[in-house]
């Protein structure tokens, strides 16, 4: 998972690297619901990855908040193809 090595990188304590872990998972989840090709097997990898570093990234900036990450992910991968093309 990207998330572990990028985890590893950033060098954060294990409190961040929870709530991180857990705003990854969160994310995904609520990601795959929207039904976007961006969550489909063929692209899942490069999405997730892409919402990895997406997390880290906020998460550098200063935000701690699980659900801020995890709403900021879902939009941050909602933006990557038009409204037309995520379903």
């Amino acid at each position: 998972m990207p998330m572990d090595s990028l985890l590893e990188e950033g060098g954060f304590d294990p409190e961040a690297a929870r709530i991180l872990t857990t705003a990854f998972d969160r994310a995904w989840a609520r990601f795959k619901l929207s039904g976007s090709q961006l969550a489909g097997e063929a692209c899942a990898p490069s999405t997730r990855a892409l919402l990895a570093r997406r997390i880290i990234e906020q998460a550098q900036s200063g935000e701690k908040n699980i659900e801020s990450l995890i709403k900021d992910g879902v939009a941050y991968l909602e933006g990557v193809l038009p409204p037309s093309q995520t379903h």
